[in-house]
């Protein structure tokens, strides 16, 4: 019998495969494509945990409202009427500086009066209108200390610690922020090509977004989203569980997918997995030009989710993260029942403390009882915790967090060059441009476009806004 034929395979039902497969359908319905997903679940690494009225995130805690891909996403799941928002510029965040929380605004003028550094410092961040682009590919480390300063040191490490629980030493600019590097170099300074950037707009007659985005998440979790996007799916004819694909086969007619028991065959072939585990399957397509590299560095975290009792002093607020500097044991924490009040039961607060990372892998090793009485230790020597808390709960996702350093930014120009190379073949997914849900809907979105345009276009890199 010949294996069934589609338009589109796509191989991950993370946020990725399921953004694109949403995409393929809303635009064209009679598109036949099929998403394989080797777990029971969709999602990924997006995952919530809940637990007698407390409802915490072993994956990504929620997404800015200022995508559109992602707003489109919502939607064609059909949770408008579930998003819950948290805007930044009320839910205030904080950077843990000389053994205290300080509070960081999130309006340029504001930082620059705030006491946050010496005013020798913030002058120094001006020397940028006259340094020559950095050469080579720095890291993030050596990129600010070159540009801004080395006072600003430390808030670059909270900055890419709360998203990467990455090495600033480590991470490479050039894939963390190409936007920005793409400024550096075509105007010789980051703040004149932010200000040009801003002309120009003024000039075509594009108003500037006024006002922060906003927090965004759903009443029972992130989990909601992948789970909203797959109901939209006809089970075992748009989409497959418990299917692992073992191996890619490229003929002249297209891809063919074989998994334990199943032959597969697509005309385009979409591989939305996390970096390591695309290259794994992509390995054992022997046409295909070999990568710079056969895998990338993770970052494993743990999540402490934390219930306390109304007396507990939990400053107002989004949260705060803690620069390697200061010796803290917990990488951060995220004030849940703040923004989010449906995250604890009546009586009680919930607070998310980040463990581990890429400096720290050793304390996953830990036993729970131990993670927890560290974490507690560590935030009561910041906010008034008179208790100990009453719920506790450690969430340990089973991967980790792709770290774009050192011969990243050539391995996704390997990507790209594939990409354009084959026109059949599309890869997205954890770490491949990004690792937010809203990178991800960003690239599942360019997949889509492509495969119905039928031609592929040079993405411009896009310039990221910096939140605490």
């Amino acid at each position: 019998m010949a294996p069934p034929s589609h338009d589109v395979l796509i191989i991950g039902a993370g946020l990725s495969g399921l953004g694109v497969a949403s995409f393929l359908k809303d635009k064209r319905p009679d598109i036949r494509f099929l998403v394989l997903e080797k777990e029971d679940r969709p999602g990924g690494a997006i995952a919530s945990h809940s637990e007698e009225g407390f409802l915490a995130e072993a994956g990504p805690h929620g997404f800015l409202d200022n995508c559109l891909e992602s707003r489109v996403l919502v939607g064609l799941a059909g949770l408008t009427r579930e998003v819950e928002k948290a805007p930044l510029e009320k839910f205030v965040r904080y950077v843990c500086l000389d053994g205290r929380l300080n509070l960081v605004p999130q309006q340029p003028l504001k930082i620059i009066r705030a006491p946050l550094i010496s005013w020798p410092a913030k002058l120094r961040i001006l020397a940028d209108l006259w340094k020559k682009p950095l050469a080579g590919e720095p890291s993030v480390a050596e990129w600010v200390r070159y540009r801004f300063g080395p006072a600003l040191l430390p808030f670059a490490d909270a900055v890419f610690t709360g998203t990467y629980a990455g090495d600033i030493e480590r991470l490479k600019i050039d894939a963390v922020m190409a936007g920005v590097r793409d400024l550096e170099r075509q105007h010789g300074s980051v703040i004149r090509g932010l200000w040009q950037r801003r002309r120009e707009k003024k000039a075509e007659g594009k108003k500037e977004k006024g006002g922060l985005p906003a927090m965004t998440s759903f009443a029972s979790g992130m989990a909601r989203l992948p789970q909203g996007l797959a109901a939209r799916l006809q089970v075992n004819r748009e989409i497959m569980y418990n299917t692992e694909v073992r191996e890619l086969v490229r003929d002249e007619e297209g891809w063919r997918v074989l998994t334990r028991r199943n032959e597969f065959r697509g005309s385009h072939l979409v591989l939305a997995l996390p970096v390591n585990a695309a290259l794994a399957l992509l390995a054992g397509v022997g046409e295909l030009p070999p990568p710079p590299m056969a895998r990338i560095a993770e970052a494993r975290i743990a999540t402490v989710a934390l219930g306390f009792s109304e007396q507990a002093g939990i400053p107002f607020g989004f949260g705060y993260l803690a620069p390697e500097s200061e010796g803290r044991f917990a990488l951060g924490a995220l004030f849940s029942s703040h923004m989010f009040p449906g995250r604890a039961p009546m009586g009680y607060q919930l607070i998310e403390a980040l463990v581990g990372g890429r400096r720290h892998p050793e304390r996953l090793e830990m036993e729970d009882e131990e993670l927890i009485g560290r974490v507690y230790e560590d935030l009561r020597q910041l906010m008034e915790l008179p208790e100990p808390p009453g719920y506790a709960r450690v969430l340990r996702p089973a991967g980790g967090i792709p770290q774009l350093e050192e011969g990243y930014p050539a391995l996704l120009a390997w990507r790209d060059a594939l990409v354009a190379e084959s026109g059949n073949l599309h890869i997205c997914g954890f770490g491949w441009k990004g690792i937010g849900i809203n990178d991800m809907a960003k690239e599942a979105w360019t997949v889509a476009r492509r495969i119905l345009s039928q031609r592929l276009e040079e993405e411009e890199n896009q310039v990221k806004g910096i939140y605490f």
